[in-house]
């Protein structure tokens, strides 16, 4: 059935106004299925989760943006709320509510029964963006002196209210993790075997107060569908689910995306944010980039002498600076993108170091020959008539100085495109060092930033060269 065939029912059930006939017909929608029903049409959200069945209303609800999950439970009665926040996973309900201001929050956890409200304030006390944000405390436990029939026992009675029951956490009378077991361990061994004898003592556990991308990594590595949570003291805390992790990978790039694209992490949809948070989020760097732009200006004001004697040398300026700074731009996002996935680390700075000093001599030679090309092309097209140039001092300067002019033009972008690279491979990673986010030396920033020593190079450069022949 297609999204609008279910537009149309779902108008007319709304439209006949039978409460357990729109129940019905939601109730037999597949969950993915009713969450785009309530993107497309808004107006009726609150409607739709109000209607269905509080169990299914709980899985829609979880997978909605949060923006949306947000203008429903403003819309929706306290009692309906009530209902809807108690049946909420524990994990998916604290990433509702972290995103809330105070006062709100406040209010909806006194909607909470005791022991909803007791996990609630338990993983909001976590900082933000920790594991221990991610985690629920609904998993299945057992000890390791158990038999095998009685592990299977407690499987039936406490694991229609967890998580996963893929995985069988055992823990000593400490409450510390020992292993973890997978069921179908259980389902193979013998009743009176013990749980002991199925232990192999290779438990991987995260930090309850590790950052949410170290969780990540752990799934990526591991194969996993969830993993345990421990605090300092290797107490069991409960779990973290793949789903959760896919949902942080998700959030992680869109942040790294923008900050790469040179603005703060927005952290809403981009139609959702409010106009004048949009420009905040954006104008710090534009000012920053600004401020560095105008070195730039104090580069070339430095060198004017220069750019006055030999007219030729400001026709070049964009393409050298431009040069250097797509080639920062190209190997700080490559760099970024590789720390991201955790083909980088900060130790590999000399073998990307000693990579990038390659690539830039490579690159360089390649850019610098095209450049020198293009000015003996010129040089032959002026002294044979096929082109006219209207400055004199750039005419003499292609016709009788074109082999200097091409061999400055073609060293200055060696080295500017060397340091290009150097500068966009070298800065996320001197970041990461700092304990900042390589994310934040943005493309934007490195081609700005080369920009600056472009045109110091350039002019050296020249100076180097046309010193006694044009300058």
């Amino acid at each position: 059935m297609t999204l609008e065939t279910l537009q149309a029912e779902l108008e007319h059930v709304l439209e006949k106004g039978d409460p357990e006939e729109i129940g019905n017909f939601l109730d037999q929608q597949n969950i993915s299925d009713v969450a785009e029903l309530i993107y497309t049409v808004p107006e009726h959200d609150a409607s739709i989760i109000m209607y269905m069945s509080i169990h299914r209303a709980s899985g829609v609800f979880k997978i909605l943006e949060t923006a949306t999950q947000q203008d429903i439970i403003q819309k929706l009665p306290p009692g309906k709320t009530a209902e809807l926040l108690n049946e909420l996973p524990p994990d998916d309900r604290t990433a509702l509510l972290e995103d809330l201001p105070s006062d709100v929050v406040r209010e909806l956890i006194k909607l909470l029964n005791q022991e909803e409200r007791k996990i609630t304030l338990s993983l909001l006390g976590y900082p933000e963006n920790s594991v221990g944000r991610l985690m629920t405390p609904d998993y299945v436990y057992v000890q390791e002196t158990d038999t095998v029939q009685r592990v299977l026992e407690i499987i039936r009675r406490v694991g229609k209210n967890s998580e996963t029951i893929d995985v069988i956490y055992v823990i000593n009378d400490k409450g510390e993790l020992l292993d973890d077991i997978r069921i179908r361990e259980f389902i193979l061994a013998a009743p009176n075997k013990k749980v002991s004898e199925l232990m192999d003592n290779r438990v991987i556990s995260l930090n309850a107060y590790a950052d949410q991308e170290a969780a990540n990594e752990a799934f990526k590595m591991n194969n996993r569908v969830a993993l345990p949570v421990v605090s300092n003291s290797n107490k069991l805390l409960g779990i973290v689910t793949i789903d959760d992790i896919l949902w942080v990978a998700t959030e992680e790039f869109s942040e790294d995306m923008q900050k790469i694209g040179g603005t703060q992490a927005l952290n809403e949809p981009y139609l959702d944010i409010a106009f004048f948070k949009l420009i905040r989020k954006r104008v710090g760097w534009l000012l920053a980039l600004f401020v560095s732009e105008l070195l730039t200006t104090s580069a070339m004001t430095y060198f004017s002498d220069e750019m006055q004697k030999v007219a030729i040398l400001s026709i070049f300026v964009p393409l050298i600076t431009s040069s250097g700074g797509n080639s920062g731009s190209q190997a700080s996002t490559l760099i970024i993108q590789a720390m991201a996935v955790g083909e980088v680390t900060i130790a590999d700075w000399w073998r990307v170091m000693r990579r990038e000093i390659l690539s830039g001599l490579v690159l360089g030679v390649i850019l610098g020959s095209v450049g020198f090309l293009r000015i003996q092309i010129w040089h032959e097209l002026i002294q044979h008539g096929f082109m006219h140039m209207k400055d004199p001092e750039i005419r003499t300067a292609y016709l009788t100085h074109s082999t200097a002019v091409g061999l400055t033009i073609g060293f200055s972008l060696i080295g500017i495109v060397l340091w290009g690279t150097l500068a966009g491979s070298m800065l996320p990673i001197f970041l990461k060092k700092l304990g900042a986010d390589p994310a934040a030396s943005s493309a934007p920033f490195v081609a700005t930033l080369v920009d600056v020593t472009g045109i110091i190079i350039y002019f050296s450069m020249a100076y180097l060269i046309l010193t006694g022949i044009l300058l």
